[in-house]
């Protein structure tokens, strides 16, 4: 004999239906389940304009977190859509960053994204980030000061 209470899931479908949230109340939702570091990393990458780029390390810096470049990729993995992902990327070298999603086509829409805002990329993939670095803190000194 079938039951006269709707199942769970109906419920929660028809109450989906419901009020949608605006936009600002969602942001405000994620703001509120961030981690105080991932709500850093966020405002930092979400002030990097269009056609510039930041260095997964120099997000890390200006976040106040300097060596926690493998953090920054995992909010980067977290966070999604809600930040301009597609400008921060590996750094090659001192002067070159470089797109380092090992993902074919994901590595391929981040560069397409960037392409599309002005960032232009070398031969060998390259980014010049003295002309499309943005923002990013002078690098400290790797070496240590001598304990007293």
């Amino acid at each position: 004999m079938p039951s006269s209470r709707p199942s769970k899931r109906k419920t929660a479908t028809a109450a989906s239906r419901g009020t949608r949230r605006s936009d600002a109340a969602t942001a405000r939702l994620i703001q509120a389940h961030m981690s105080r570091t991932y709500r850093r990393i966020h405002d930092v990458v979400a002030r990097i304009p269009r056609g510039r780029v930041m260095t997964y390390g120099d997000v890390a810096a200006a976040a106040g977190m300097p060596r926690a470049a493998r953090v920054v990729g995992y909010a980067m993995r977290s966070l999604g859509e809600r930040v301009p992902w597609q400008r921060v990327i590996g750094r090659r070298s001192a002067r070159l960053g470089q797109v380092t999603i090992k993902d074919p086509l994901g590595g391929a829409r981040q560069r397409q994204l960037l392409e599309k805002e002005g960032v232009r990329f070398s031969r060998s993939g390259g980014v010049d980030l003295e002309q499309f670095g943005w923002g990013a803190p002078a690098r400290a000194s790797n070496k240590r000061t001598p304990r007293k």
